[in-house]
Parts: structure tokens; sequence; C-alpha cells
């Protein structure tokens, strides 16, 4: 990935807002499960990690992107944002502006 995908990425993401948490479970087979799944439907999303978990952020982060094949755009504070191009077409709102910037 070059520096233009990851700068697009980052704009894109932007706005978004988490929509998975990181609590006292931790990094749970159920948890990556659902990250794989909202990551195949949406392409670009954020996960929050709580003040109650014992994980640290870019230790999950990696851990996150090893399990489900993804890419970590970045890491700010306790928030995580991750891109991984879905296989439906139907889906591939994001990943066909990525793959223009290569």
């Amino acid at each position: 990935m070059n520096n233009k995908q990851k700068k697009f990425l980052r704009k894109e993401a932007h706005h978004l807002n988490p929509v998975a948490n990181i609590g006292k479970n931790g990094l749970s087979e159920e948890f990556m499960v659902q990250i794989d799944e909202l990551l195949e439907k949406r392409e670009l999303i954020k996960v929050h990690l709580l003040q109650n978990t014992d994980e640290e952020t870019d230790e999950a982060a990696v851990a996150i992107a090893e399990a489900v094949d993804a890419f970590v755009v970045q890491t700010i504070g306790r928030v995580i944002t991750l891109y991984r191009q879905s296989s439906e077409a139907k889906n591939q709102k994001v990943s066909t502006e990525v793959r223009a910037l290569a």
C-alpha cells in the first residue's frame, strides 16, 4: 500500500465512528469473527479499546490485522482503523478508489 492510498483511507475514515469495542473479554474468537464480517461489509472500520481492557492499542491492532488479514490504516489513542478489500463486488466502494490510486 502506497502513501497516497494510506492518506486516502485516513481521510475516508475520519468521519467514521467505531463499530466495535474491545472490552474486558479482550480479543476473543467471537470478536475476530465479528471484525471479519464488518470488514467484509464495510471495508473500512474503526475499533475502540475500552478503559476496562488489558490490551495495548498497537499490540491489539497487529493481532486483529493478522487474524482477519486486514491492513492497519492508523491508530490514534485507543482507536484502531482497519481496511480490507471486500470479496463481494457490491461491497467494494472504498477499494475501487484505493485501487485507482495505485
